[in-house]
């Protein structure tokens, strides 16, 4: 068993896939028109065939609530693992990208925390082996 696919809720469709994109390098997998909303993923070009993030519509009425919740908590929804959170962290702030929580480094992984400008907060995570 392995994970096929995985999402996060997001308010703009069309924002979120230019923010994961254009921002973090993901590229587009599966672009479905479903009448208002699309089955809109994305993955990580260094692994075309490997899970996908589904840019999910916020549109059913508990997402809001829960997505506020870990916001307000400062809870990730989505975690993404990457070779030099430093470097990437200066990337993105030169992109314009937020950060809520700068790198920190606890135990064996160093962690930041960004705003997808679509209602979550994304977690960027290097593990020290």
């Amino acid at each position: 068993m392995r994970i096929n696919l995985t999402s996060v809720f997001v308010d703009d469709q069309d924002k979120a896939l230019r923010f994961y994109t254009e921002l973090l390098g993901f590229v587009k997998k599966a672009d479905v028109p479903l009448g208002e909303h699309r089955w809109l993923t994305v993955v990580s070009p260094e692994q075309p065939d490997g899970t996908e993030l589904l840019l999910e519509p916020d549109a059913h009425p508990a997402v809001r609530p829960y997505r506020t919740a870990l916001v307000a908590d400062g809870i990730p929804a989505a975690s993404f693992a990457v070779d030099n959170v430093h470097g990437e962290c200066e990337r993105l702030r030169r992109l314009g990208v937020r950060f809520t929580q700068e790198p920190l480094a606890t135990g064996p992984v160093t962690v930041a925390v960004l705003d997808d400008t679509c209602g979550n907060l994304v977690q960027l995570a290097q593990y020290h082996r």
